[in-house]
């Protein structure tokens, strides 16, 4: 991605045998910019273009460049042979301290150890043959250890680590992910760690941290303050369910601090409320089984359209879709809203039958109703909560009906659960006609065995529907 932006090119002007997957280039550039190589257009800063000069990794070069402006070049280069070897002291721990001790001292290395010792001081003394110029601000005293945990901070800004609690072995890194030791280590007695190489291996789900140095967050006070951005942040505490807002400095999903803020803006306010019912769902409103089914039934009638000629006047109020839009249904009626359970007293009815413009409403009762009137003159409610809708009743009050009942217009039959009197399920069917030609004898019969003071007629087609023991006379 570096040597692309050098010579003005994207991946799209140039013909590849493998084509750069998309997602790890723009990660490629995502850090560019974060090393202060790429400007936001993508076009190469005067920085970039001196890394891109450089024989090294766009990490190394970057910790060398840096590591030199700073006063800090002799240990820059010493750091970046290191990352560029395999580790010269393998077994030893993962604290970095060890092997920069071990490549600047004079002792010899253990006979294992002594060829990549040799060849990271002959990297590092190329490393300084590259490096001119004098630095730019120099920091107070340059041999400090604590130097090394910056160089590494300049080289993976993304692995700038947080302890999870007090001498445990898992990490937060600022890119969000997690890694821990795999065996106990000096480090974890560090609250802050730069991580230099982590990786898994087969079989093993957290990444591990192999080689760190601990690391001094005042840094980012100074020499490292590009790393850090302030946010305004507005969101929900769990656990006492109230809104709080707060400025934040922050690397990466790093939190470094807090303060609270005052005097919130309502838009940002109510915003941050609909980002909660995303994040949680809609069932953080009060739905109650009425609304669900005023859900299904205009969903109903969508889907008859849709089938029908590809388009339709009845909106999507499917829960993606509210999800979707929930800035323009919901965020208006937020203003009242403080605490979590605020939510509890929204007037979700009204809200939402406001989705429907004049008429839809007053047509959803007529093509979608509640209730079907059967020839017993019973009303029975219709359960849309399935597909197609159910009309639960009692085989009795059909009597004398001779098609299965039909609402929106005709376009859609409705699937009959018939009920003993008992009213437990004894049919479910969406074609009476041939039920009441095939299968009722069968279950006249049995139902007359259970049920012997019931009406049963031979004839179901002209016989009186009731709700009743038996028909009045």
């Amino acid at each position: 991605a570096l040597q692309l932006a050098r010579w003005g090119v994207t991946p799209n002007q140039l013909v590849w045998l493998d084509a750069p997957p998309s997602a790890a280039y723009a990660q490629a550039q995502d850090l560019l910019v974060r090393l202060g190589a790429l400007n936001d257009d993508g076009s190469l800063t005067r920085h970039g273009q001196a890394m891109a000069e450089l024989p090294a990794h766009p990490r190394i070069a970057h910790l060398l460049l840096r590591g030199q402006s700073l006063g800090l070049a002799p240990m820059a280069c010493d750091v970046a042979a290191l990352l560029g070897e395999r580790d010269i002291l393998r077994g030893a721990g993962a604290d970095l301290h060890s092997r920069l001790v071990l490549l600047g001292g004079e002792e010899r290395a253990a006979r294992g150890a002594q060829g990549g010792v040799q060849r990271a001081r002959q990297l590092a003394r190329q490393y300084r043959g590259y490096l001119r110029g004098q630095p730019e601000a120099a920091v107070a005293d340059p041999e400090h250890p604590r130097w090394l945990g910056a160089l590494l901070a300049l080289a993976y800004p993304d692995r700038v680590a947080q302890q999870r609690r007090p001498g445990g072995a898992e990490y937060r890194l600022a890119n969000g992910r997690a890694a821990l030791f795999s065996e106990t280590d000096s480090l974890m007695k560090q609250p802050w760690l730069v991580i230099a190489d982590l990786g898994s291996r087969q079989g093993q789900r957290e990444e591990r941290i192999y080689l760190a140095a601990d690391f001094d967050p005042v840094l980012f006070d100074s020499v490292l303050a590009e790393q850090v951005r302030q946010v305004d942040q507005l969101d929900w505490d769990e656990r006492e369910g109230v809104l709080r807002a707060e400025r934040q400095r922050k690397v990466g999903e790093l939190v470094l601090s807090r303060e609270p803020l005052s005097g919130l803006d309502e838009s940002a306010r109510t915003q941050a409320l609909v980002n909660l019912v995303r994040r949680k769902g809609l069932e953080l409103l009060p739905w109650t089984p009425e609304l669900r089914q005023w859900q299904a039934r205009v969903a109903l009638l969508r889907q008859l359209d849709l089938e029908a000629t590809g388009t339709s006047q009845w909106p999507d109020v499917s829960d993606g879709a509210l999800l979707k839009g929930l800035e323009q249904w919901l965020q208006p009626y937020l203003g009242k809203v403080s605490r979590l359970s605020h939510f509890a007293n929204l007037e979700l009815a009204g809200i939402i039958h406001n989705l429907l413009p004049w008429p839809l409403p007053q047509r959803l009762d007529e093509l979608a109703p509640h209730h079907l009137t059967v020839p017993s003159g019973s009303s029975i409610r219709l359960d849309y909560s399935e597909h197609p809708p159910i009309l639960a009743v009692r085989l009795q009050e059909l009597f004398g009906l001779a098609q299965t009942p039909r609402i929106a217009g005709g376009r859609q039959v409705v699937k009959l659960h018939l009920l003993s009197p008992a009213r437990r399920p004894v049919q479910v069917t969406q074609d009476l006609a041939n039920f009441w030609r095939s299968t009722y004898a069968e279950v006249k019969k049995d139902l007359k065995g259970r049920y012997p003071k019931h009406y049963w007629p031979d004839d179901p087609l002209i016989a009186e529907a009731t709700a009743r023991v038996k028909p009045r006379k």
